[in-house]
């Protein structure tokens, strides 16, 4: 998948994850911060970055705002801000086809 344009999911709400992708030419920069970085800061690099990876994004400028959420959600924010970004949604998305 390609990131297109400007896209956002999620909230800044307790427990969620605020994520947004825009396009980049210079290959995949991945921007986090998070309430709880110095306790799970690597698994959630992880998470998005193998989240990332299922969807075949390769470039883009991704920026996660974490408030505590969990590795399905974080999962699902990520899936939903490239789609969001490539217009999939309006085509009809096949919830969770792309990511296992």
């Amino acid at each position: 998948m390609k990131i297109i344009k400007p896209a956002l999911a999620g909230t800044l709400e307790s427990s969620d994850a605020q994520v947004s992708v825009e396009p980049s030419t210079d290959g995949l920069e991945v921007s986090i911060e998070s309430s709880v970085m110095n306790q799970y800061g690597r698994q959630i690099k992880a998470t998005v970055m193998e989240t990332l990876g299922r969807l075949d994004v390769t470039s883009g400028r991704i920026t996660v705002i974490d408030k505590g959420a969990l590795d399905g959600t974080l999962k699902a924010r990520v899936e939903c801000a490239v789609m969001r970004s490539e217009s999939t949604s309006e085509a009809g998305i096949p919830w969770g086809g792309a990511i296992r």
